[in-house]
């Protein structure tokens, strides 16, 4: 765990209401990947500046925004922009034949920061990143609420974007009918039985289109509250023997619980994210598994009276405190960047203070910076600062972190297991079963 996180005088979480920053000044060191011409004959940032990133539940109008700006500060670059809900689908063939944009915003569906690294793709940003100053003279590298992730010592992506996964329910519904937050997997459980017998609904709804919103949102808090930040790690790397441990099975087997009892919606196999956010909405379900973006991406189709409430996954047994897993969406620069001068004075230019402000404006999100105060901003949303209070108790929250994502080779196989055993076609051993024999294959 890094040392900010384990300095809980800090708290992690008030950054979710106190970012960061400051405008970095920008590094002449040369990395692989730079053409000789990258910055004009005089180093001046010129030219054609591509730019890659996903449109999701934070949307564009923050990047419109910061790229409309860049373009104004530096007028001899012009950013050309690859962005959209399906963009890394729509690039992957760029990336195959290396021919990639110069920056990327490493999120969404079809994005993976290990795979990415795994497979060279990314310039290796360790040098350069330790010389970026902010305006107030401290130092980028440690002004990250949570530190960048480590491969093998080097650093390949900077983390723009704090989330975590947690669990939400509407707390207008669940004050009408008297529905107790669930503390624990028990109280959990006996919340999803009322609500089922009350409701007649399925309680717990997850996109069955992308396993990974349970995996993350639910088993990795569920993992890091079992057996800490290591457990996590072994999980994540897959080392020999971590899916077929006691602890794991122990975690799947709530997993089969919820099955059994009838607490999935019997329809999830079927539903992208959005269609079960929708029926979320709808009270079609209870709870689901999702980050910060939630409320964001579903602005226009939010019922009226409808009041978001966000805890931590409660998987953890009683009397233990809840567990966050914090979630981060990195950029980095495609080792074959055509323009990478111009690519890194866009990072830096990026990690302000005054858009950090801004996009906790346009989002409902932090970015991954400290220092930046929101505490008097009237746009920050009630969610985030009921989950900051509630956060900062350390009696009440143990924050876990995972040493870098999942690679997608590993994610992927795992994932299919996890489906199967939450539509009742797997029990949890044959699942941990599974899962390590995709372990096995990942690290051969």
């Amino acid at each position: 765990m890094s040392e900010l996180l384990k300095r809980r005088g800090v708290l992690l979480f008030t950054a979710m209401l106190l970012l960061v920053f400051a405008a970095a000044c920008s590094s002449d060191d040369k990395t692989s990947g730079e053409s000789d011409d990258a910055g004009g004959e005089d180093g001046k940032i010129s030219g054609e500046l591509e730019i890659q990133y996903f449109v999701g539940g934070y949307g564009d109008s923050w990047w419109k925004e910061v790229i409309s700006d860049f373009e104004d500060e530096y007028p001899d670059v012009e950013v050309v922009e690859q962005a959209g809900p399906n963009i890394n689908d729509e690039m992957r063939s760029r990336w195959v034949a290396n021919d990639p944009p110069d920056v990327v915003y490493i999120d969404g569906a079809g994005s993976s920061e290990t795979q990415m690294v795994e497979d060279g793709q990314l310039m290796d940003l360790t040098d350069w990143v330790q010389d970026i100053e902010l305006e107030g003279g401290d130092k980028l590298i440690d002004s990250f609420i949570v530190d960048p992730g480590k491969f093998d010592g080097d650093i390949y992506t900077l983390p723009l974007v704090f989330d975590t996964w947690g669990t939400w329910y509407d707390k207008a519904l669940f004050e009408e009918k008297d529905y107790e937050v669930p503390t624990d997997f028990d109280s959990f459980m006996d919340s999803m039985e009322k609500i089922k017998d009350k409701e007649g609904i399925d309680p717990f709804v997850t996109s069955g289109e992308h396993p990974y919103y349970f995996l993350r949102g639910m088993l990795y808090p569920a993992f890091g509250a079992a057996g800490g930040d290591e457990l996590l790690a072994d999980v994540i790397t897959g080392k020999e023997g971590a899916w077929t441990s006691d602890v794991v099975l122990d975690t799947m087997k709530k997993v089969e619980k919820m099955q059994k009892e009838g607490m999935f919606d019997s329809g999830l196999g079927a539903l992208n994210h959005t269609q079960s956010q929708m029926n979320f909405l709808l009270h079609d379900n209870a709870y689901i598994p999702v980050g910060f973006w939630l409320p964001n991406e579903m602005e226009n189709d939010i019922p009226d009276g409808f009041d978001f409430g966000f805890i931590p996954s409660p998987m953890q047994d009683k009397g233990e405190p809840y567990a966050i897993v914090p979630d981060l969406r990195p950029l980095a620069i495609a080792e074959e960047a055509k323009n990478p001068e111009a690519a890194k004075a866009f990072i830096e230019f990026a990690f302000t203070r005054d858009y950090a402000m801004s996009f906790s404006e346009h989002t409902g999100a932090i970015m991954n910076l400290t220092e930046v105060d929101l505490t008097e901003n009237d746009k920050v949303p009630g969610y985030l600062t009921e989950a900051n209070e509630m956060i900062n108790d350390p009696d009440q929250v143990q924050i876990y972190e995972k040493p870098h994502p999942m690679s997608a080779d590993l994610e992927t196989p795992v994932g299919d297991a996890l489906m199967s055993l939450m539509l009742g076609n797997m029990t949890a051993e044959e699942f941990t079963e599974a899962a390590e024999k995709a372990a096995a294959d990942y690290r051969d």
